[in-house]
């Protein structure tokens, strides 16, 4: 990379970075802390202002895609953080489980995911824009990690208030962040255009990434709606659980460096993409075998490493792909609706998994993910890997073979 474009990569993940950490740290205290509130006693509405920030982020990704489009990508990264800051102080100051309910959606409405990823695309190089979004998922990553292990920490001495306050105060830092340290919008770019919604939506190519990135997402989330009931079965408490999550994660991203960026070098992008769908089916019928009997801990950790394997593979090369496959003048348009399929998927995955466990046991939970983990193999198949161009081109060349088929 360029230093431009390594001050790009690593800024804007560190506002990803920021952002995620605050959202994942209340994650494994608030079902517990929002009981105690009034209207607390009902598990759905709990459960309805956990995944709300989910639902608002979804409807509010492809409009933020477009606004970064027509007015700038740094605006909009600045309005999201700030509604995302104001979400959380109304989390913090909430005494019933409503108020609780409307900050979340307010923290959602933040929905900056398309304007980061749109920005990152303009500054990076086709040849290293996949490494610089793979930085953006190792950040994901690595909070998620770091809040399984601090937050009931946190918890114990600042309570749920506080840690919405935390959340609050990095959202202000991030706008810090993209005004003092994020390079300059390419100036190329500053005279925008609004993004089509039609051209991005008839884009064979880019739906398929968009179905891609749904079934991901849905399969992720419906599958730990089961995983952690797994891992006790097998004999690790829960409170334990991080000690199979954190080294599967951290080795998978070593496994990340030494293969996707090799290959794809090589030209060998659509296979690498296409065999981590097809691992991560693999993953899911393991499980699905291992639900029907007494899983073993050892059997579980391999499976959930090869998981990881594949997810941060397909986390890292699927924006990538997107933003190379848009239109330059719709990227944040296309972004949005990636995104906006990715905030869905989490949504559908995690209500989908619920009721799947409730009313047929986590089997039928990995039998619905090994079905839609075939579908998705099924209709990627067709892709091919987008061309390389400059700086700021995400238009393929007839002749490259990237275009729909």
């Amino acid at each position: 990379m360029t230093p431009t474009e390594l001050r790009s990569s690593l800024s804007l993940s560190l506002i990803f970075a920021m952002r995620m950490l605050g959202l994942f740290l209340v994650l494994p205290v608030f079902a517990l802390e929002a009981a105690r509130l009034p209207g607390g006693d009902d598990l759905a509405l709990v459960g309805l202002a956990m995944g709300i920030y989910g639902l608002t982020q979804g409807l509010l990704q492809i409009p933020f895609g477009m606004a970064s489009d027509r007015f700038g990508r740094k605006r909009v990264i600045v309005f999201g953080l700030l509604v995302f800051a104001l979400g959380s102080f109304m989390a913090m100051t909430a005494t019933t489980l409503a108020a609780l309910t409307l900050g979340r959606a307010v923290q959602g409405a933040g929905a900056i995911s398309a304007a980061v990823t749109a920005l990152l695309a303009d500054q990076t190089r086709d040849e290293v824009r996949t490494k610089a979004m793979t930085l953006l998922g190792v950040s994901i990553g690595f909070v998620f990690a770091l809040s399984l292990i601090v937050a009931p920490v946190l918890n114990t001495y600042i309570g749920l208030p506080g840690l919405f306050a935390l959340t609050a105060v990095m959202a202000l830092l991030g706008i810090a962040v993209v005004l003092k340290i994020t390079p300059a919008e390419p100036a190329q770019l500053e005279a925008r255009q609004k993004g089509r919604l039609a051209l991005v939506l008839g884009n064979a190519q880019l739906m398929r990434l968009n179905l891609g990135v749904f079934v991901l997402h849905a399969v992720q989330l419906a599958m730990w709606v089961a995983i952690p009931a797994m891992l006790v079965q097998a004999g690790l408490a829960k409170d334990d659980h991080w000690q199979v999550y954190l080294p599967t994660v951290v080795a998978s991203f070593f496994v990340l460096r030494s293969t996707l960026y090799p290959l794809e070098r090589r030209g060998y992008l659509r296979a690498v993409f296409l065999g981590s769908v097809g691992l991560i089916g693999l993953v899911e019928v393991g499980l699905l075998w291992a639900s029907d009997q007494a899983p073993s801990l050892s059997a579980l950790t391999w499976l959930l490493f090869a998981f990881f394997c594949g997810f941060n593979i397909l986390e890292s090369c699927q924006p990538s792909m997107a933003s190379r496959v848009a239109p330059q003048h719709a990227r944040g348009t296309a972004l949005g609706v990636f995104n906006t399929l990715q905030s869905m998927g989490f949504f559908v995955g995690g209500a989908l998994g619920g009721w799947l466990v409730r009313t047929h046991g986590p089997a039928a939970v990995f039998a619905a993910c090994t079905a839609l983990m075939a579908l998705w193999l099924a209709a990627a198949w067709p892709m091919r890997a987008p061309a390389r161009h400059g700086q700021g081109s995400a238009n393929p060349s007839p002749a490259s073979g990237s275009a729909a088929r």
